[in-house]
């Protein structure tokens, strides 16, 4: 829980206001059993109506007091949760950005999703209760004691008795609770795993007909939830109970009692109506000892999977070396000897690669299926560090640049294309915030995308469903190279961006690239994007098999010819 007080210091003056408001409606509380006790001996048993009206406005006025107490109580509780959840959740999703890949293969989205709304709203909750009613509910408690004692001791004897038994049972509930609880949690992650995965996927799903499979999927998560839920709530509520049954068997023991000590003189029919009133205040607190178990247990848990959250240690930060000063100048990129596997895995996925691509050149890479493209596009931003060797750009080591002086300079278009809701304007400009609307049309035309855009009714202020949802492939591609574009990189990173587009439309692009003086690497299977390369990589199980130029790939390596081959022998079947 020392994750949640550290939210809370900011707050500390609403806190204290909170308190003091929760203070007098106790003190209300616990001084009204008093004055029904004076009303009734001083008063109703004398006959005397002035005492009795007299006493009668006092408590009337003391009652508006706690009115106006629980008011500003509620107003200050709910400023103080509110506003620690809303810091807790801009927290947690600025350490979530600083991730690196490899840190995000421990925590699943959903996952991250749930620890930054649900197991929030359960400690907001908690604070609201405990600021409102769970502090008041065991002062209530001690208060009653302690003046039961002032009232009648020897009676208050009773409650001190009971007291110490409910708290065990209740602390022995809490700690039951809170493990099961903290399961509860892990199975919501695995419903909001099940319900991202088909949302994400509903096109497929359609396709292939498998919405009962999906369906079974989502009710089997679904049922584990409920079940494990039933379980943890079974515990909580077995707090009540108890709580009446043993309340309620002292208030019986207080009334025999009580009767025999007025008998004997010993105590007034106003103190034991008192010691009673106690009692059911009491009861009452205790009555709510099972919500805030519950609370408290959820509270328990989300916290933890929070601090979880922000104790992970970032894998990838800046060196003590880095320096800011280092920019990229030129673009020219030397992988000297790098070998990578990812984390928590033993499979290397590359294996002493060696290349130079000079300033401006286009490079291809080719390879079969899971021979490590990707994986070498990864790590010339950082997004992972090497294993073994190094990346060199302009002869300087990228582990010794600043990461965001290094990322602003390089375009990056994944193999899977990433579009925001928004407009088309303003996914393009998400490359480069500050970018001019002449130079988002730019790099729309270089992009070929313009004359699509123009086509839109509202044309660059079309608005774009999630990823994009709206836009065929082709165009989703163009308008994420477009973003990689209007930052002017000094290198440009093509991960099979261009598999969606027909061969005019590619040719017309590749051509478009050579007004910017950047270093270009493209991901690519197709042959007619190959031969326009400066320098083609072929790469094989992680290894670098060959690299040159098409004509001497051609002319050397068989693996290369044999791809040359099948290639256009297809186009070659297809036209005939």
């Amino acid at each position: 829980m020392k994750t949640v007080f550290s939210f809370l210091k900011p707050y500390f003056l609403c806190i204290a206001a909170a308190l003091f408001f929760t203070l007098t409606e106790l003190a209300v509380e616990l001084f009204q059993p008093l004055l029904m006790a004076k009303m009734i001996d001083d008063g109703i048993m004398t006959g005397d109506l002035g005492a009795v009206l007299a006493l009668g406005a006092a408590m009337v006025g003391m009652s508006l007091a706690a009115f106006a107490s629980g008011l500003l109580n509620s107003f200050y509780s709910s400023h103080v949760s509110q506003n620690m959840g809303y810091d807790m959740r801009c927290q947690l999703f600025e350490k979530i950005q600083s991730f690196a890949f490899a840190n995000f293969s421990r925590f699943p989205a959903s996952s991250l999703i749930t620890r930054m709304t649900n197991d929030v709203t359960q400690i907001q909750n908690t604070v609201f209760m405990s600021l409102r009613i769970m502090l008041r509910a065991p002062l209530l408690v001690l208060g009653s004691v302690v003046m039961a004692f002032i009232v009648n001791a020897r009676l208050a004897l009773i409650l001190l008795a009971v007291v110490p038994v409910l708290f065990f049972i209740l602390v022995w509930l809490m700690k039951r609770a809170g493990k099961l609880f903290r399961a509860v949690q892990e199975k919501l992650d695995a419903v909001n795993s099940v319900m991202q995965e088909n949302l994400a996927g509903i096109r497929v799903i359609k396709a292939f007909l498998r919405r009962k499979h999906e369906s079974d999927r989502f009710t089997k998560a679904s049922k584990n939830l409920r079940n494990l839920t039933v379980s943890a709530l079974r515990w909580t509520e077995l707090a009540m109970p108890l709580v009446l049954l043993v309340m309620n068997g002292s208030i019986i023991v207080i009334l025999w009692f009580g009767s025999f000590e007025v008998t004997g003189g010993s105590a007034s029919v106003g103190e034991v109506v008192a010691i009673v009133n106690y009692t059911t205040r009491m009861t009452g607190a205790m009555s709510i000892f099972s919500m805030i178990i519950m609370a408290f247990s959820r509270a328990r848990a989300s916290s933890q999977r929070i601090a979880d959250v922000f104790a992970e240690e970032i894998s990838l930060r800046d060196g003590e070396e880095s320096d800011s000063a280092l920019m990229i100048q030129q673009g020219t990129i030397v992988f000297d000897s790098v070998s990578f596997q990812y984390p928590e895995t033993e499979v290397p996925v590359l294996q002493n690669i060696s290349f130079t691509a000079e300033r401006g050149e286009r490079v291809a890479v080719l390879g079969a299926t899971g021979s490590g493209k990707s994986t070498l596009f990864q790590l010339l931003p950082r997004l992972y560090d090497v294993n073994g060797g190094k990346i060199l750009i302009d002869d300087n080591d990228i582990r010794k640049m600043k990461l965001d002086v290094l990322r602003k300079q390089i375009g990056f278009v994944p193999q899977e294309t990433m579009l925001f809701t928004g407009t088309v304007k303003d996914n393009i400009a998400w490359g480069n915030a500050k970018a001019t609307m002449e130079e988002i049309v730019e790099a729309a035309v270089h992009a070929q995308i313009h004359d699509t855009v123009m086509a839109f009714p509202d044309q660059y202020d079309t608005l774009l469903g999630q990823k994009g949802v709206n836009l065929s492939g082709g165009q989703k591609q163009r308008l994420a190279i477009a973003r990689a574009l209007v930052r002017k990189p000094k290198i440009l990173l093509l991960d099979d961006s261009t598999s969606a587009l027909d061969v005019k439309t590619e040719q017309k692009l590749l051509a478009a690239l050579k007004a910017y003086s950047c270093t270009t690497l493209m991901i690519t299977q197709k042959m007619s994007t190959t031969m326009n390369a400066d320098t083609i990589l072929l790469l094989e199980e992680g290894r670098l098999l060959a690299k040159g130029s098409h004509k001497q790939l051609l002319q050397d390596c068989a693996l290369y010819q044999k791809i040359y081959h099948s290639q256009f022998e297809e186009e070659d079947s297809y036209v005939q």
